[in-house]
């Protein structure tokens, strides 16, 4: 079975995670499609493979007889699609040899567009594979899930050599809960790539330093008749806050290793404002200014509004993995001479985001990010190609066969 055809049954499943829920999983939706997956690798001879009470799946390739002291290799992927946009009742579409034209989405009867995206014209002759515009595909992450899968078939039905083999599907990453209850110890790999990337030929271990920061703003209510010298208006401090961090230094303007503060939610009247943003940097050293910063800008507030007119909560999210895998870069070097031996370009890029890599690779377990090959995530022009996911395939069977070689 290609990985395509594995993946098509997969978006069908609904696995939305939900990010105001305090359960875990999220929702308990996601068993659906972890118990599917158990039975298949069960299937594929993956005898040990089991879901915990937490939703994370987790199976093993014992070492081919002879290769039990290579190292032993994890490849993870999650089963959850981001809230962002519906994730119910997808209903794949699919474009054989695809003229490399605008996307008739048939649930809308709206298009995407080759002008909008131009790297669609790229593929001209493969097989595309939207949603129908209605919901997202869920190629985040069911492309990865499909293309662990084939390559766990292709192992077994071809009786390649390799070492230990581990395989790990997570609920949550797209909440940012992916990591809480991975049991690594269970796991059992050495090392491991998360199978969550964009484009094929792509290689990350390269994340944002995140960190939640919630600002808080207390004013005082008098009757605006009476006010002068009297009111203090929340909303317009929270908007003092605002203007005092750098207006260039947001997500819409920046891109590569530049960082931002996002604002992504405010809500507020006289009385109490509140400013939610997130925190990201590649650079440790600008991350930690960043935060500097908002704690500097608290202070100054305060002292021309009052003490206790601004409070400012800050928490890290997670860190940036590269000092993490730089100590046991092989893994990198190695994902470089797979991609070339499957006929592509490696390109390293920064994540501008989280991965459950990241941190997986601080809980000691060093873990950078492949290629899927879809595009447009988290919406409903997202897009795959069934050959690149095939290439996807071939990346993986390419590192567990330089592993087992070396």
């Amino acid at each position: 079975m290609r990985a395509y055809e594995r993946f098509l049954k997969y978006v069908t499943i609904y696995t939305t995670s939900d990010e105001e829920s305090t359960t875990h999983p999220s929702t308990a939706r996601q068993f659906d499609l972890a118990h599917l997956l158990v039975a298949q690798l069960k299937e594929l001879g993956v005898a040990d493979a089991a879901v915990d009470d937490k939703c994370y799946v987790y199976g093993t390739l014992p070492a081919t007889p002879g290769y039990e002291e290579k190292p032993a290799l994890g490849f993870v992927s999650h089963m959850d699609t981001a809230p962002a946009a519906p994730g119910e009742n997808v209903k794949p579409q699919v474009f054989e040899n695809y003229d490399g034209g605008d996307v008739l989405f048939a649930g809308t009867g709206e298009y995407m567009t080759v002008e909008k995206f131009p790297e669609l014209a790229n593929w001209k002759g493969q097989t595309l594979i939207t949603a129908d515009g209605t919901t997202l595909l869920g190629a985040d992450d069911k492309a990865g899930i499909a293309e662990i899968m084939t390559a766990v078939e292709r192992i077994q039905k071809e009786n390649i050599p390799h070492g230990k083999i581990c395989i790990g599907f997570t609920p949550d990453e797209e909440v940012g809960q992916g990591a809480d209850f991975f049991d690594v110890d269970r796991f059992g790999a050495q090392f491991a790539y998360t199978v969550d990337g964009g484009d094929v030929g792509e290689l990350e271990y390269q994340n944002f330093n995140a960190a939640d920061a919630v600002v808080t703003v207390h004013g005082f209510s008098v009757h605006p008749g009476s006010a002068k010298d009297l009111m203090k208006n929340a909303q317009t401090i929270a908007m003092e806050f605002a203007a005092a961090l750098p207006a260039e230094e947001v997500p819409e303007h920046t891109e590569g290793f530049e960082g931002f503060f996002h604002l992504y939610q405010m809500s507020g009247d006289v009385t109490t404002a509140k400013l939610h943003y997130i925190i990201r940097d590649h650079d440790g050293e600008k991350f930690a200014a960043r935060k500097a910063l908002m704690e500097e800008i608290t202070a100054r507030l305060n002292a021309e509004h009052g003490a206790g007119t601004v409070v400012l909560e800050l928490k890290d999210s997670y860190y940036n993995m590269e000092e993490k895998v730089k100590p046991h870069f092989h893994l990198i070097e190695n994902a470089e001479k797979a991609i070339r031996k499957a006929g592509l370009e490696a390109h390293i890029v920064p994540i501008r985001g989280g991965t459950d890599g990241a941190r997986l690779s601080f809980m000691g377990l060093p873990c950078p990010n492949l290629g899927t090959g879809g595009f447009n995530f988290h919406g409903p022009c997202e897009y795959i190609t069934a050959e690149k996911m095939d290439k996807s395939v071939e990346i993986i069977l390419n590192i567990i066969a330089i592993y087992a070689e070396n």
